[in-house]
Order: C-alpha cells, then structure tokens, then sequence
C-alpha cells in the first residue's frame, strides 16, 4: 500500500490548499460568513482519520486478500479492458455503497459525519469520518476483488473516485450542460448534501451519474429550490469531530438497548436512518409525507 500513500502525501497538501483558498475568497466575498469552526472541524477529522491510517486493510478488511487467494481471474491493467471494467465495475459498486451509506442505519451511522457541515464546500469533502472502514464497507467492493484485481489496486482506484469528487463540493459552480447527463458534477453533488424533503436520498454516483439515472434516484437541482445543506437531525451540527464521530453510535447503541423484540433491534440497525419503533420517526419516507413531497 506503500504507492497509495505516496499519491495520499502528494495530494493531501494541494486538497487543503484549495480549501483554504476557498475559504478566505468567500469570507471576503459573501455576505454569509464563511464558518471557520466547520472549516477547522474538518482538519480535525481529517487528522484523526490519518492516526487511524496506522492500522493496515488487512486488519480492517481482512477478507480482501482472501478473496484474491480464491479470484475467479487475474486482471492486468496493461488491457484497456481491464481499466474499463475496474472503472465502470467501481462506479456500479460505488453506487451501491454510497446509497446503502444513505439507507441503513449502520453505515449512515460513520456516513453522516459527511454531510454534517451546514455550509456546502471544498473543506466539507474531507470530512469522511474514522469509523467507515471498520463496518464493512469494503465488502461492497470485493467482487472486483473476485474479478481480479488486487486489493491494491481496488483501493487505489476507489481513492482516486474520491479525489475526483473534491472538486463536485462547491456551491459556486453552475450546471454544467450535457455533462449533467453522465457525470456526477456539483451541481448533482449538492442535491446529494442537501436535506430539502425533495433532494433526500438522491444521486449517489461517484464519478458517474448513470446508474443513478438507470435506478431511479436521480433528482435534478432546481432553481425554485435552494439547496439547504447539512443533516436532518440535528439542524445544527456540532463542530466537536468526538461527537460527529461517535454520537450517531452512542444513538444506535441506546436504541438497541431499549428494542423489546428482535425485529426492532434489526431495523434499529439496518432499517432506515430516522425508523423508530413507534412510527414517530424522521426517515425520508416520513419526511417526505410530512411535507407531501411525492415519493422518487
């Protein structure tokens, strides 16, 4: 993994350039202030999730390189086709991560410490919490694993789908035509953060934006409604990354505690964020109702 932390050290100082650039153009330029407390929250987390870079995949994912013993093929990215299938292969697989990370409770759980900033930019695109890596995730990932690829190169390619999506967190940059269409572009990427009853749980595409089209999920920014960024519960978030971090499982932790059957225990878990057993919840389902926003 020594190649992935290499290309980590190069990028890390041009990402945290860009948003500290960012930052002082709209301090000086807005009549909104700019939040500095989100700004530094986010180096924060970031800090914290290069401490916990110190314990290798093979520990929090260990079925990778089991997996790649038992591969189905061995891939090289000396063929075209290979490349072809590990980016449209991630994509699909991205897609399905991110709208799982949206709609059950375990993993919106490190999820959410994501879309915490009330204030939609680049600072927010690496705040992606400590916990993520530790519930599963990569699972989601293993059939390129199955197909081929080693786990080097799947997490590689997963980095770079990440790094190709700093730049969608601006509120600054407009529609961009026909590439609306195929891409996941910033303006795709705020309707993703926003939590107007009619964006929730939309566009989850990584670098792409067509499965989200060829699964239903795909909501278009309009310009009748204005993006209002940052989670549902609570409105205002804190700027402590201890309780970004670990309230949402302190939460999960207390609801399983008071579930009386097996079942609410299972949908405390995987069910959606918001399901509560009295029905008096805040899933997008019940939102959506509450303001008569048709369902997607």
């Amino acid at each position: 993994m020594q190649s992935l932390a290499t290309l980590y050290l190069v990028i890390l100082p041009l990402v945290l350039a860009a948003a500290l650039i960012e930052g002082i153009w709209q301090s000086r330029t807005r009549a909104e202030a700019y939040d500095w407390k989100s700004w530094a929250c986010s180096i924060a987390d970031l800090a914290g999730r290069r401490l916990l870079a110190f314990i290798p995949y093979t520990l929090a994912a260990p079925w990778l390189d089991w997996m790649y013993e038992y591969r189905l093929f061995t891939q090289s990215l000396d063929s075209v086709w290979s490349v072809l299938l590990l980016f449209v292969g991630l994509e699909f697989f991205y897609y399905w991560f991110h709208r799982a990370s949206h709609t059950v409770r375990w993993f919106w759980s490190s999820h959410s410490v994501h879309h915490s900033p009330n204030q939609f930019n680049f600072a927010a695109a690496y705040r992606l919490g400590w916990i993520g890596r530790f519930t599963g995730t990569s699972l989601f990932f293993a059939p390129l694993v199955l197909l081929g690829f080693t786990p080097q190169t799947v997490l590689t390619a997963l980095f770079l789908n990440l790094l190709y999506q700093f730049w969608i967190h601006a509120d600054w940059i407009p529609r961009l035509g026909w590439l609306e269409y195929v891409l996941n572009t910033p303006s795709a990427h705020r309707v993703h953060h926003a939590r107007n009853p009619e964006y929730l749980d939309a566009n989850f595409g990584g670098v792409l934006i067509v499965f989200d089209r060829l699964f239903g999920t795909y909501v278009a920014e309009r310009e009748a409604v204005k993006c209002d960024f940052g989670l549902v519960s609570p409105v205002v978030s804190s700027h402590n990354p201890l309780v970004l971090n670990f309230g949402p499982w302190i939460e999960l932790a207390k609801d399983l505690a008071s579930a009386k059957s097996m079942r609410e225990a299972w949908m405390y878990l995987f069910g959606p964020p918001g399901w509560r057993a009295d029905g008096a919840g805040l899933t997008t389902t019940e939102i959506r109702r509450a303001h008569a926003v048709p369902a997607e």
